[in-house]
C-alpha cells in the first residue's frame, strides 16, 4: 500500500491482523516499512525489543499525531494522542535517513 507522509510516497506492507501486528519489525534485518491498521483509535504502547532502530509515525484518520525515532530494546513507547494507524520505517529503508535529516528526530 502506498501512503503519503510529509510529501513522501512510502510503499508499506499492511499489517492488519493480530499475528502480523504482534511480530512487526521484530527479528527482521531487512524489511519494508510496515503500516498497522486498527479498527478504532486508542492510545496503545509499542515496544522495540528485538528490533533495530526505526521511525514510528502515528496517525489518527490520516492526520499525523506523533513521530519518533524509536531505539532498540525500549519497553513502552507511546504517542501523544490516540491513533488508528501506525507506520514503522526500519533503518534499512532509504526513507529512514531522509526523515532523520529533515525532522531532526
Amino acid at each position: 500500500m502506498k501512503i503519503k507522509v510529509k510529501g513522501k510516497i512510502i510503499e508499506a506492507k499492511v499489517c492488519n491482523n493480530i499475528f502480523q501486528q504482534a511480530r512487526g519489525l521484530m527479528f527482521k534485518k531487512n524489511s519494508k516499512p510496515l503500516l498497522f491498521v486498527f479498527k478504532n483509535s486508542k492510545k496503545r504502547a509499542i515496544h522495540s525489543f528485538f528490533c533495530k532502530p526505526f521511525i514510528a509515525i502515528w496517525f489518527n484518520n490520516n492526520k499525523i499525531v506523533d513521530l519518533k525515532l524509536v531505539k532498540s530494546n525500549k519497553f513502552s513507547i507511546k504517542p501523544k494522542e490516540k491513533f488508528n494507524k501506525l507506520l514503522e520505517i526500519p533503518n534499512n529503508d532509504i526513507i529512514f535517513k531522509s526523515f532523520l535529516d529533515e525532522e531532526n528526530i
